[in-house]
């Protein structure tokens, strides 16, 4: 199970956090997803086998939402 922290930069309010958190929890491949307003970050455990972190960033970014970084491990 691998790990990736998002730093968002255009989340404003708590609708845009449930609309990401609802999106990549439906992903194939995301185990748990967990979006943070207060500090604009994005936590999802995944399987790298089905789906991987650039594959979650641009799931947010086809939302409207911009990803400034992606700290995988």
């Amino acid at each position: 199970m691998a790990k990736a922290v998002m730093q968002l930069e255009t989340l404003t309010c708590p609708s845009c956090m449930k609309k990401i958190q609802s999106t990549l929890d439906k992903v194939d491949g995301v185990e748990k997803a967990k979006v943070l307003f207060n500090a604009s970050k994005a936590k999802v455990d995944f399987d790298e086998m089905k789906v991987s972190a650039d594959e979650l960033k641009e799931t947010i970014e086809k939302l409207g939402y911009e990803v400034k970084t992606v700290k995988t491990n």
